[in-house]
């Protein structure tokens, strides 16, 4: 399973969006209608399931689901 399949199957759960509105380009705020704290608990969750770690400078940066997946791949 790609790290994208990964990261959609964590925003259908943590958001509750249909898995078909989730591509690389959508933006988490404004397209999967995310709050700052879903966003938060999202990061957290990627975290555990990843093993990574994010820098509030890289979480500044996340717009799009193409970031995190970008994030992930760095780490």
């Amino acid at each position: 399973m790609s790290n994208f399949e990964k990261v959609k199957n964590l925003l259908v759960e943590n958001l509750g969006v249909a898995e078909e509105k989730i591509t690389l380009e959508s933006e988490i705020i404004k397209d999967l209608g995310a709050d700052s704290l879903d966003l938060v608990e999202m990061l957290l969750a990627m975290e555990e399931n990843f093993g990574i770690t994010i820098s509030d400078d890289e979480t500044e940066n996340i717009k799009t689901v193409k970031d995190i997946v970008d994030i992930i791949e760095k780490n």
